[in-house]
């Protein structure tokens, strides 16, 4: 297992298996730190080194929902990520991050470790849905029977997840993760959650750090409602700090269509 570490970790990138446009940049190329600031390092084969790797479209291209219209906001957006949203309204915010989390075990070679809960807490991992296994969901109620051929391929995957993006949410991802503890740094691959109906989910993608201090920024992207395109945020609070966030230690984090408390932040059990 640590030979398969080692060498996932030594491969080049891996373009993805999703389609994106040839003129697309990673993100961390896409978007510079502010003044000041530099890129903090992270460990190569990370969620985070993932997530600062992920397709931008060139220029500012206006935010799409799944049906090809407008979203009815324009301006919370300083970048949009080069990555489908199917053509039903099914990704949506907890749903966003359900899809790059589960799209980097599956380029990290670790599809296997794919694993989310609906809503009602039932289990929907994806090495089962491979096998053959389907639910069949009344209500709150589950249950799985083998109803097709296995087939670990990629398509099949994405029909997964959209399996879970129809019966997951904000409840069931906040108990997905974890809370910081006490004097953890948030991170690029942590999220800010609030469960509910309505309630929302954005993750932090990348982050700058000035050198010689504690002080961090962090950029923030979000799916919304309806599904639409992931987008990275601006902030409209502090508008001189472009997309660039900071966290306070205590108090609100407020984001263009949401605002969170600093202990609404999780992280994925590693």
């Amino acid at each position: 297992m640590m030979l398969l570490t080692l060498i996932l970790l030594l491969l080049p990138p891996q373009s993805p298996p999703w389609p994106h446009s040839a003129d697309s940049k990673p993100l961390g190329e896409r978007l510079a730190p502010p003044a000041g600031f530099q890129r903090v390092p992270l460990e190569p084969g990370s969620f985070g080194a993932f997530l600062r790797a992920l397709p931008a479209k060139a220029g500012h291209p206006p935010v799409r929902l799944y049906n090809g219209a407008l979203k009815n906001r324009q301006d919370v957006h300083a970048a949009v990520l080069d990555l489908d949203t199917g053509a039903r309204n099914l990704q949506q915010c907890a749903d966003a991050v359900i899809r790059l989390r589960a799209e980097y075990l599956w380029a990290s070679g670790r599809s296997r470790a794919v694993l989310f809960h609906f809503t009602s807490g039932d289990e929907a991992a994806w090495s089962r849905w491979a096998e053959g296994w389907r639910p069949a969901i009344q209500g709150n109620s589950v249950h799985w029977s083998r109803a097709a051929a296995p087939d670990d391929s990629y398509r099949t995957f994405r029909t997964y997840l959209n399996k879970v993006f129809e019966y997951a949410g904000t409840r069931s991802l906040q108990k997905e993760m974890r809370p910081l503890k006490a004097g953890e740094a948030p991170a690029p691959g942590d999220v800010l959650v609030r469960g509910g109906s309505p309630g929302h989910a954005v993750i932090l993608v990348d982050a700058v750090e000035r050198p010689g201090t504690d002080e961090r920024l962090y950029l923030l992207a979000q799916g919304y409602m309806p599904a639409q395109e992931i987008h990275v945020l601006n902030n409209l609070a502090e508008p001189g700090l472009g997309p660039w966030f900071r966290f306070p230690e205590t108090g609100t984090i407020e984001t263009p269509e949401w605002t969170f408390q600093r202990e609404d932040l999780r992280r994925f059990p590693d």
